[in-house]
């Protein structure tokens, strides 16, 4: 949009202003007191056309782009050079001196600027001799910080931003290390942020070692909500974490091995569940598996659970040191114990020796279960089942038992804490049988 020309009459209108210079169809020249004056209201919080109207002129004639324009070249003239950015520079290329007299208005606003500032500059220099005087007894760096505050004091005021050149030389001090205690005080407002975050980190710590288990983010962030009552946010959690090199496990990738596979005798049955993990009822669809586990000086052990795939709860489990078929009956029958399975329960697991066996299936048809099997080979048909395994081996600490019986001790625990306190990202951030509660409650 470009500006609008000035008609004869509007000139004539702008000419009786007296902070107009001159004026042509096209420009208007402005005064240099006016000019700072503007440069002193606008830091008085004042807008450009409002500064314009209170000194006679009709914005509605000078137009909005032309105000813009003179404000933004005056502020940037003036951040550059300060107030002689301000005077007209075609008195310096013109080659002819001024001859045009101030009025006595732009007279006495001189008169007066110069006189703020020599009171200014005397009480600065009055405080610098009561400092020396007192800095005998007094250390060096406090003198300077001290000095470095009044003149922070004088430059904060709008008409001398630009005397810190000035100011430090009178003081002599530097303006490096003035720049330097500015950015002191910023260093302050990180201080304060670190103690925040030290504080905030011994807090998430203590979630950290909560039962003495592994955790990454996610189950920090459960963690405090659950146990200690405190909500934090996941992004500040991973923030603190990387600050303070606090490492959360990676789950290692455990191979999936077969126990023990079906004789040609055994008989298997179809994967009637089809991956349909979550039928939305508790009770209803039951994951059953068998894994080794390595503890003392490579021993070995075996784990047998049934898990609830809706609650992800493990409603029971066995550890032995034999792989002997009691091994899987002995954990189906803790079955019995729960009365909230579904009349439609299902247990489905792979085709392993264990659950082909006659024994077995004649057990599950007498505990009125439905039976279902993976396919041959596919781990995935039983994906929840590893899932937890993988959990239960990377959160627990097996290498530390000697004996079967620590190593059922180590189990026992861990279940507890499984079941009871540890909260899952998909069960609405709830440990197992908590969530498995209100589900039948709402159901």
């Amino acid at each position: 949009m470009s500006k609008k020309l000035f008609t004869t009459k509007q000139q004539n209108e702008l000419q009786k202003n007296p902070h107009v210079k001159q004026v042509s169809d096209k420009a208007i020249t402005y005064t240099d007191a006016f000019k700072e004056h503007f440069i002193e209201a606008y830091g008085q919080g004042k807008l450009p056309r409002e500064i314009f109207q209170e000194a006679g002129f009709d914005v509605e004639s000078l137009g909005t782009k032309r105000i813009q324009t003179a404000s933004h070249r005056w502020r940037t003239a003036y951040e550059k050079k300060g107030i002689t950015g301000l005077a007209d520079a075609r008195k310096q290329t013109s080659g002819r001196p001024s001859t045009r007299e101030r009025s006595p208005q732009e007279q006495i606003a001189r008169l007066e600027a110069k006189l703020e500032w020599l009171e200014v500059e005397n009480e600065f220099l009055k405080k610098l001799g009561m400092a020396r005087k007192a800095g005998e007894e007094t250390e060096i760096q406090v003198r300077t910080r001290q000095k470095f505050e009044w003149i922070q004091q004088i430059t904060n005021r709008s008409p001398f931003k630009r005397k810190v050149r000035w100011l430090c030389r009178l003081a002599g001090v530097s303006r490096s290390g003035y720049y330097a205690y500015l950015s002191e005080q910023s260093i302050s407002g990180r201080q304060k942020q670190q103690e925040q975050d030290e504080q905030a980190y011994n807090i998430l710590l203590r979630a950290y070692r909560y039962k003495r288990r592994k955790k990454g983010a996610r189950q920090i962030q459960m963690t405090l909500q659950l146990h200690f009552g405190l909500t934090y946010n996941l992004k500040r959690i991973r923030r603190l974490m990387k600050k303070f090199n606090l490492v959360c496990p990676i789950r290692r990738a455990h191979p999936m091995r077969r126990i023990a596979k079906a004789t040609q005798e055994h008989r298997t049955c179809p994967n009637t569940l089809q991956r349909a993990f979550k039928p939305g009822v508790a009770g209803q669809v039951l994951l059953t598996d068998i894994t080794y586990l390595r503890y003392g000086a490579s021993r070995r052990a075996y784990l047998s659970t049934i898990k609830d795939a809706q609650t992800n709860e493990i409603l029971a489990y066995k550890v032995s040191d034999s792989l002997g078929l009691d091994l899987a009956l002995d954990t189906l029958k803790q079955l019995k114990k729960h009365r909230h399975l579904t009349p439609k329960a299902l247990i489905h697991s792979d085709q392993g020796f264990h659950y082909t066996h006659p024994k077995f299936q004649k057990l599950v048809k007498k505990m009125k279960l439905g039976q279902s099997m993976s396919r041959r080979g596919n781990c995935w048909d039983n994906a929840p089942q590893e899932s937890f395994f993988g959990h239960f081996k990377d959160e627990t600490n097996l290498k530390a038992c000697q004996t079967l019986q620590q190593v059922k001790q180590e189990v026992k625990r861990y279940m507890t804490y499984y079941n009871l306190e540890r909260g899952q990202w998909n069960l609405k951030k709830l440990p197992p049988a908590t969530y498995r509660q209100q589900l039948l409650h709402v159901s």
